[in-house]
């Protein structure tokens, strides 16, 4: 069944546009509620969103979808995506509903939906619910319409819980923090958490308008956490995007530290407490094949699945792993939650360098990268990966690679965008090989 609304990550798209309408909004909430209305039991659901200007519109859409196939819900204001995972599951409701573009300008906005086991949607629920989409929905009599309700208490439950993901024994006091958090969902909560537990915090991106979220802050716009932290002599620097399940964490010395690192850090100091799971991690086509080698020669696997969270998700529960994530800073910690949190793999780092008494440079520099390049093509319509020019200039490059290096080509899943990335022993050849296909998929597109 061809997809419609899903994508790789909920649904998206620019707002007022195609599928991100009020009117799809409320058909989303009638058909994921049908979906989820099991029982004899009073059903709920529990909406978060960010801080776009369109959440306005979108969350008052869902609400009346939801309210009128007789689901209550449950509304919690501006809140990181992994916290709507968590009160889903904590509150016992059906299902969760984040309303969010992640990192995408304010224009944007999307739909991630949640099972009440606070994970996301596997294809096949997706699925389902897209056929319910085609169909009219099935409407309740009134006396057994949903009602709505805000609850004020959100924050703070958000707050205690990603505290508990760090022993009672560990404190921040004397490490000064910059915290960006992109003028997005984690505007309250991260700068709080962290702060509480002792830390000097410098808080950036905490001012949201509605229009001004990931704009030139947050963990695609490092430049100015960079100066920040420079400027302010901090010790390290967190920037999150604009739904908080992401990091990108900045050094003392103003380099970036991506989530390759990350999860080597992490990985590697679980695998000396014990704690490890699966005897490796799962990360996604993307990481750096310097991440690869270094697991390797500590005794531990990577295992590489598609793009996305979910599909990380998915495999680390197969295998049972603990750890996994994405280069782009997607961390997902089992043993702490259900879904990619910003906040807390900010604070298990931030007790690493506590209890290191290292600099964040040294800590944090875990592996040295092997060359890796990543352009973007964008096009206006067709399929250029199907173009015989570009399948030829492609297969070329694999077979010029083999053994050196890896090459990855993909379609993005939320934008005309297709991905080109190599990487290598040899920057010079990667270089070469990247700007070789870009040229034939533009000439294609």
């Amino acid at each position: 069944m061809a997809r419609n609304f899903f994508g790789t990550d909920g649904i998206r798209g620019r707002t007022n546009e195609g599928v991100m309408t009020a009117a799809t909004a409320m058909r989303v909430g009638q058909a994921a509620g049908t979906h989820f209305l099991r029982g004899d039991h009073r059903h709920r659901v529990v909406i978060g969103k960010d801080t776009r200007l369109s959440g306005y519109m979108m969350e008052s859409a869902l609400v009346a979808g939801f309210t009128s196939v007789g689901m209550d819900v449950i509304m919690t204001g501006p809140l990181p995506t992994p916290a709507i995972a968590l009160l889903t599951r904590e509150m016992r409701a059906d299902l969760g509903v984040m309303i969010s573009a992640s990192h995408n300008p304010f224009e944007d906005n999307g739909i991630k939906l949640f099972g009440p086991d606070g994970y996301k949607l596997s294809d096949k629920a997706e699925a389902a619910i897209e056929r319910l989409l085609e169909q009219e929905p099935s409407l309740v009599e009134p006396h057994r319409i949903g009602r709505a309700r805000r609850i004020e208490d959100a924050r703070g439950r958000y707050i205690h819980a990603v505290k508990q993901s760090v022993a009672s024994d560990v404190r921040f006091d004397g490490l000064k923090v910059v915290v960006d958090c992109a003028n997005g969902a984690a505007y309250q909560v991260a700068p709080s958490a962290i702060w509480e537990l002792g830390a000097d915090v410098i808080p950036m991106g905490v001012e949201p308008n509605g229009t001004n979220i990931n704009d030139g802050v947050g963990s695609t716009a490092l430049d100015a956490i960079k100066a920040r932290v420079i400027d302010e002599g901090a010790d390290i620097g967190i920037a999150l995007d604009g739904d908080a399940d992401r990091l990108i964490v900045i050094d003392e010395k103003g380099k970036t530290v991506d989530g390759d690192q990350i999860m080597a850090l992490i990985a590697s100091r679980l695998k000396a407490l014990g704690d490890l799971k699966g005897d490796g991690v799962v990360a996604t086509v993307m990481s750096n094949l310097g991440l690869e080698r270094y697991l390797e020669g500590i005794g531990l696997g990577l295992e590489r699945t598609k793009v996305g969270d979910r599909y990380v998700l998915e495999r680390m529960k197969e295998g049972g792993f603990n750890v996994g994530g994405e280069q782009s800073g997607h961390m997902i910690l089992l043993d702490h939650g259900t879904t990619g949190d910003g906040t807390i793999a900010a604070l298990r780092i931030l007790a690493s360098l506590v209890r290191s008494g290292k600099p964040a440079s040294e800590l944090l520099h875990v592996f040295d990268p092997v060359p890796q390049l990543l352009k973007n093509v964008r096009y206006s319509g067709g399929k250029p990966l199907e173009n015989t020019t570009v399948r030829q200039v492609i297969a070329e490059a694999e077979q010029e690679l083999a053994g050196k290096g890896r090459l990855v080509i993909r379609p993005s899943g939320t934008e005309p965008v297709i991905r080109v990335m190599a990487e290598g022993d040899d920057a010079a050849q990667v270089e070469t090989v990247v700007d070789r296909i870009c040229a034939a998929v533009e000439s294609a597109a």
